[in-house]
């Protein structure tokens, strides 16, 4: 994907999954106007772990499925579609997922 290097606000990143046509649509917005808008809303923290992190492959593999996980949190018909690892690749993990099912 292709983003201009143009002169531009920081942006934030919506991702809003619609039913017709099943899709996942991402949006640029700039951050200071989307602010007053998400204030009060459902905040999900994402950590790398430490203070030298990299966005790398996992981390993005990390992010999408947490992405994932909250759309399907509001979707319950979502969640049956979910064919993603949810423990990151490179550690062990307990045999729960992160929401413990």
């Amino acid at each position: 994907m292709f983003v201009s290097k143009a002169n531009h606000p920081p942006y934030s990143v919506v991702v809003t999954y619609t039913e017709n046509p099943q899709q996942l649509i991402m949006q640029a917005v700039d951050s200071a106007r989307l602010a007053p808008i998400v204030a009060g809303s459902m905040e999900v923290p994402f950590f790398w772990g430490d203070d030298n992190f990299e966005f790398d492959d996992e981390l993005a593999r990390q992010l999408g499925v947490a992405m994932l996980n909250v759309i399907a949190a509001g979707r319950p018909g979502i969640k049956q579609c979910l064919n993603v690892t949810q423990h990151p690749l490179d550690r062990p993990h307990s045999d729960e997922d992160i929401d413990g099912d």
